[in-house]
């Protein structure tokens, strides 16, 4: 008998298949009970008829619990009015587990609770559904830079030095040294791209933000372009094309898990490139005329990029950002050095920036001289001057923060849910 998936069921119509997985829920109205089964790829509905099965089978619907493992055989039925279109006529229940007391029951539970229980709530269906989500917008950026002439290159978690300032370094003990957790990639990205022209680097980062609000975690995933020859203006083509394409790859394959969480994909299907484009004090101009009281020079609050962002249907690139609140990586406009050459992108529907980047500094004496500017010691930098030293040439690249992506495409409202085990200020386990 052959073994399968619920995903690829279909295929097996009036064919008698073996399933592994687990017990999702029960149901009985007498003489037959239906078996709600979850292998991880999809749930199934599988019927049990008295009169088509032993009496120990037809009698497990008493010893059955939810997340019970088991393995079920039976001929596989078309049925519209089932989940998924399809189910299976049991003919057998084998048991692998009991699962007794399983702690989390259909009732409501605090967010406390099912935190707690992380391990465990990943097999709920909406937490299933957004970390399918997940996988497919990882996918969807790894293909697109494939596509499109990236080469990956992998950028160490131990690094000497800040990326994003000192602030909000993880230390760590290096043997003999100090050592600190990547608050980025990019810096190792950019000699990638004096490499290879163009590279991504995609792996987890790490913030010691000590910050409790909805879009903020302590380690959280980026995939990070670096590009040679390339301006901010460029940047900012690569940063919409990236972002188009992962909306609709995620409208194009993610159609059953938007449909669970009840998204409402026609904002998502809004989402066409080329994007809005304004400067930083363009969008300071849109806070006053809504009554802020913002002080031009400051960053933005995630009510600011709120209230910027629901001007738009479609994410809006902010550009040309006072310098003094921007790493001191960034290149300097040229016709006013007090602005940096940086741009975030704002997603819509109150859901923030989910990309920081811009043109970087490729000129050696003004490199040293923000280094030295932002308090930072040259030893560590040496080998990023070296960049600067020998064939340097404009480029740009940003980073796109995986978890606000899939918050916003599957309109979750916090990051929390968009990870397997996040990590907060005071979240480490499970």
């Amino acid at each position: 008998m052959k073994e399968v998936t619920i995903a690829e069921i279909g295929n097996y119509v009036g064919q008698e298949v073996a399933l592994n997985g687990w017990v999702y829920n029960i149901r009985s109205i007498g003489k037959i009970w239906f078996l709600i089964f979850r292998d991880g790829t999809g749930l199934l509905q599988c019927v049990v008829v008295k009169s088509e099965v032993d009496s120990d089978t037809f009698e497990m619907e008493t010893k059955l619990t939810q997340e019970s493992s088991v393995r079920v055989t039976g001929t596989v039925r078309a049925e519209p009015r089932a989940v998924g279109g399809f189910e299976l006529g049991i003919k057998s229940i084998a048991i692998f587990q009991i699962a007794k007391d399983y702690p989390i029951s259909p009732k409501e539970h605090g967010t406390a609770f099912l935190m707690d229980h992380r391990h465990l709530w990943i097999r709920s269906k909406k937490q299933h559904a957004i970390l399918r989500i997940r996988h497919q917008v990882i996918k969807a950026c790894r293909d697109f830079f494939d596509q499109n002439g990236f080469t990956l290159v992998d950028t160490p978690i131990f690094t000497a030095n800040a990326v994003e300032g000192t602030t909000n370094l993880f230390a760590v003990d290096y043997f003999d040294r100090s050592a600190y957790l990547t608050q980025s990639g990019q810096l190792y990205g950019e000699a990638g791209a004096m490499a290879f022209g163009k590279i991504y680097c995609f792996g987890p980062t790490f913030r010691a933000e000590k910050s409790k609000t909805r879009r903020h975690l302590t380690e959280f995933w980026m995939v990070e372009p670096e590009i040679a020859f390339c301006d901010l203006d460029k940047d900012m083509d690569w940063a919409e094309k990236l972002v188009a394409y992962i909306v609709q790859w995620c409208l194009d394959h993610c159609g059953t898990e938007l449909k669970t969480l009840e998204r409402d994909i026609s904002k998502l299907e809004k989402v066409k490139a080329p994007f809005p484009r304004i400067t930083y004090a363009e969008a300071v101009e849109i806070l006053t005329k809504n009554g802020v009281d913002f002080e031009f020079g400051n960053d933005f609050g995630g009510n600011d990029e709120t209230i910027i962002s629901e001007q738009f249907d479609c994410p809006v690139m902010v550009h040309r950002w006072p310098a003094e609140i921007k790493a001191f990586y960034m290149k300097r406009d040229a016709e006013n050095d007090d602005l940096a050459l940086g741009v975030d992108m704002l997603a819509p529907e109150g859901y923030g920036e989910i990309i920081g980047g811009g043109q970087r500094e490729d000129d050696y004496d003004i490199l040293v001289k923000r280094i030295e500017e932002a308090g930072l010691p040259l030893k560590p930098f040496q080998w990023y001057l070296d960049l600067r030293r020998y064939g340097s040439v404009p480029h740009a690249g940003f980073g796109l923060g995986i978890e606000r992506t899939v918050a916003w495409i599957s309109g979750i409202r916090h990051i929390r849910e968009t990870i397997p085990f996040p990590r907060t200020i005071y979240r480490l386990e499970p």
